[in-house]
């Protein structure tokens, strides 16, 4: 096997070739983490972006890049309380880290959206998880960010939410469920 020649490389993705086959790859991060802020009361918060790609609202849970602000050394619980307070304004002194999924937990894009999301370089991600207690109030949850990127945030419970996202990624959703059971209702 011979070492990869770099193609192109930008501020997101690059493109390399290794014995006669082209790849694509993150230029500007590591990983991804998707948080699951939980509250008292069993709830999780879910935030909602126009995506352009599928021109549509989408609603999820907040997640982020790891190392995406060139530090290639971010560990991914550093990076979780970053994107949480990136994304919904909540800081890391409002959180108490519960559990994380043992493992990656990947899902590949249906085969029809691959050219419209992440410029088809992508097929999929591959993500950490991380249950959070929320210890805060709904006033500590502010998507008025400095770079704001959701039009909207809500509370839901925990079985309700495979059904409030996207189809595609409604068993990765389920299946991090069951790694969390032990800490949901």
């Amino acid at each position: 096997m011979n070492a990869p020649v770099i193609r192109y490389s930008g501020h997101h993705i690059g493109i390399s070739e290794r014995d006669g086959w082209e790849y694509a790859m993150r230029t500007n991060a590591s990983a991804v983490v998707v948080l699951v802020p939980v509250t008292a009361q069993d709830e999780l918060v879910l935030v909602e972006q126009y995506r352009i790609p599928v021109q549509a609202q989408v609603i999820e849970l907040p997640a982020g890049l790891v190392g995406d602000l060139h530090d290639p050394d971010e560990q991914m619980l550093t990076a979780a309380h970053r994107e949480l307070e990136e994304e919904t304004g909540v800081p890391a002194q409002k959180v108490q880290i519960l559990a994380e999924t043992p493992g990656w937990i990947p899902y590949e894009l249906p085969a029809d959206l691959i050219p419209l999301l992440w410029g088809g370089k992508y097929r999929g991600q591959k993500q950490k998880w991380f249950l959070m207690r929320f210890l805060g109030e709904d006033s500590d949850v502010n998507i008025d960010t400095d770079d704001p990127e959701f039009s909207a945030w809500k509370w839901i419970a925990p079985a309700d939410l495979p059904e409030a996202i996207v189809s595609f990624k409604r068993d990765v959703y389920r299946s991090v469920l069951a790694a969390f059971k032990e800490h949901l209702p």
